[in-house]
């Protein structure tokens, strides 16, 4: 099989980004010929070559030339014979005899950079004259260009009209904006083209990351960008297929483990020494409080929350609200109203986290909230003893305690500053800590801004 029937059995994909590409710049080019060829057949004698470029300079210095080389007394005649209808010559011996108008500088500076070469002359005088050179309704208003010749005498070359286009700078500007245009109306339509696809193509990736349970997204555009869809959509099933069975796993491992725990706790009831009995007790109910903790870490029905407007100052107000009546006093500094786009469920969980942790280690719990540059900003701050920099990072890793205690009351599980962080990135932002100048720990939780009013 030759090379070419190859290419030909070969099934090649028809709607594809580098086919769209090739056709943009194909149509703009055509379309830029089109504009131009309508701007030629349309602007009549503007869009014709300037005077420079369509021979008649040449022709006037051929004709000077020739005159100047001729007898005196024939260069009337000479002058005559060369004239027609749209284009006339004259020799006149004296320059007071041609009824000129007054102009302040009637020099020919375009054209003189062309003639004097083909007149072998750098020092003879070229004037030139438009029609709007002479007094306003004049009838012998016309185009004139007058060469002195080396006796004194002048030769005049008229026309009663223009026939010449635009000088170089405004004709190439026209052209240009006939190319700018023309590839502007080609851009615009295949870009719509490609970036309606890629625009909705972010919208479902967008959806999935706030809905593990959102639909696939629906593959449209060319080629190479249905098949990026199909593969996200593919690996979408595939994350809701291993959630689905983590649910589940989950399920069953709390329903397993706690009913050992349940039957350890009745067999304890039956151990007469009682110091031993509290011991298993306090035992048992550890175990139940970690299982607890990491099956509601694991399974985080927050996360699945769908994102809403909701004001997140009045949730923290509420939050802190709370919090006064259980004898804790914690400070505020923000707007009175702030409306947010995303899950209000789980920043609470993120800020009860956060809270519990100033509370239990730090003094002088606070709370900041603003917002600037597309962005909301909730500082946690306390006056405790801080975090060791070296753990700063660290402590955000599931299961890690700074204590070796695993006393609940002293340090819990080690998920709270886990999970927070989880759900804080799911909402596209990032949770850091710092420690403070003057002592104490900040907790920054900075979360993009979908849609954000501030009273």
């Amino acid at each position: 099989m030759s090379w070419l029937q190859r290419v030909r059995a070969r099934n090649w994909p028809q709607d594809t980004v580098a086919r769209w590409i090739a056709l943009t710049i194909i149509l703009a080019m055509l379309i830029s010929l089109a504009l131009n060829g309508l701007f030629i057949q349309l602007a009549g004698v503007w869009a014709r070559p300037p005077l420079t470029e369509i021979g008649l300079l040449e022709k006037i210095a051929a004709i000077t030339r020739l005159i100047d080389a001729a007898p005196v007394p024939l260069r009337k005649q000479l002058a005559q014979a060369v004239s027609d209808e749209g284009f006339t010559a004259s020799w006149h011996l004296d320059r007071h005899d041609l009824n000129l108008p007054a102009v302040a500088d009637p020099r020919f500076e375009t054209g003189s950079m062309v003639l004097r070469p083909l007149l072998k002359s750098a020092s003879r005088r070229i004037e030139v004259y438009q029609p709007a050179d002479w007094p306003e309704h004049q009838a012998d208003a016309r185009y004139a260009l007058l060469i002195e010749l080396p006796d004194g005498s002048w030769l005049m070359f008229s026309a009663p009209s223009r026939s010449w286009g635009l000088d170089d700078v405004p004709r190439y500007s026209i052209v240009l904006l006939l190319v700018l245009i023309s590839t502007a109306l080609v851009a615009l339509i295949a870009t719509r083209r490609l970036a309606t696809p890629l625009q909705r193509f972010t919208e479902g990736a967008r959806r999935f990351g706030t809905d593990f349970r959102a639909p696939p997204i629906e593959p449209l555009g060319p080629h190479e960008i249905r098949q990026a869809i199909l593969a996200f959509n593919a690996m979408q099933a595939q994350l809701q297929h291993f959630i689905r069975d983590r649910t589940q796993m989950l399920a069953a491992i709390s329903h397993d483990l706690r009913a050992p725990l349940t039957r350890m706790r009745l067999r304890g009831e039956f151990i007469e020494d009682t110091e031993q009995q509290q011991r298993l007790f306090r035992d048992v109910d550890e175990m139940q409080d970690m299982i607890n903790s990491a099956l509601e870490f694991f399974r985080d029905d927050a996360r699945l929350e769908p994102a809403t407007s909701f004001d997140l100052a009045e949730l923290l107000q509420t939050l802190l609200d709370d919090y006064r009546d259980q004898g804790v006093d914690i400070g505020f500094a923000g707007p009175q109203r702030m409306v947010y786009f995303g899950r209000p469920l789980g920043l609470k969980r993120v800020m009860t986290n956060l809270l519990d942790n100033a509370i239990k280690y730090g003094s002088e719990p606070a709370v900041e909230l603003s917002s600037n540059a597309g962005q909301v900003r909730i500082k946690v701050l306390d006056g405790g003893p801080g975090i060791p920099e070296a753990s700063l990072e660290q402590v955000f890793a599931p299961f890690f305690r700074l204590e070796g205690s695993r006393n609940k009351s002293t340090g819990g599980v080690g998920l709270g500053l886990s999970a927070a962080r989880a759900i804080v990135l799911e909402h596209g932002g990032e949770l850091t800590l710092r420690n403070r100048a003057k002592g104490g720990l900040a907790a920054m939780v900075v979360l993009p801004v979908q849609v954000a009013l501030i009273r």
